[in-house]
Order: C-alpha cells, then structure tokens, then sequence
C-alpha cells in the first residue's frame, strides 16, 4: 500500500509563486517515478511533471509547465515537491501526486488557485 499526501497549495495572484509537497508513506518509493497531475472543476485530469527515481533523477513536463515549473524529490524524506512560478490563472487546480506501482496511486490533491 502506498499513501500520498500533498501540501503546500493555497491562493496567489497570476505571477506568484507556491510550492507543493508530497509525502509518501507505506512503502518505500524511492525506486519509482513520481507524477504531478491536476485537475480544473469540469475538466479532465492532465499531467504536470514527472522525476525519476535517485537523487540525480531525470525531469520532464508538459508544455503548460516548462519554464516555469519545477519538480524535486528528497528520498531521505520521502518527499517530492513542485516549485511553481509565474503562475497563471490557467494553473488553478487541484494537484495530485502519483506514483506508479503496478497500477497509479494518488494523494488526496491540494487546491491552488490564481488570480488575475
């Protein structure tokens, strides 16, 4: 069983900044990619970012992220993060990590929301 937590979402206005967290727990995930994903009310979950396993682990993202986003993970805490800058009000969502594990699971999401 894996458990997601994520933190860190909250209100800013369109150029601001936040930075998310998620917390795994119940087994170990430092050997598996781990995802962003978010989902606007009414509309489809999208990928975000996603880093690979190690400390030197690779970086990918989507077009709406490049640039202006940026995926971490600290093993030792079991902890990846998603550094958002120049926010957009487009970026409102809720966020959710993932980790693959013969099959997805989820956090619970973090709600962020980007004025104009």
């Amino acid at each position: 069983q894996v458990q997601l937590v994520e933190s860190g979402g909250g209100l800013v206005q369109a150029g601001g900044s936040l930075r998310l967290s998620c917390v795994a727990s119940g087994m170990i995930v430092s050997n598996n990619a781990m995802k962003w994903y978010r989902q606007a009310p009414g509309k489809q979950r999208e990928y975000v970012a996603m880093i690979t396993s190690g400390s030197n682990g690779r970086t990918y993202y989507a077009d709406s992220a490049k640039g202006r986003f940026t995926i971490s993970r600290d093993n030792a805490k079991k902890t990846m993060y998603l550094q958002m800058n120049s926010l957009k009000p487009e970026d409102t969502a809720d966020y959710y990590c993932n980790v693959y594990l013969r099959g997805d699971f989820w956090g619970q999401g973090t709600q962020v929301t980007v004025s104009s």
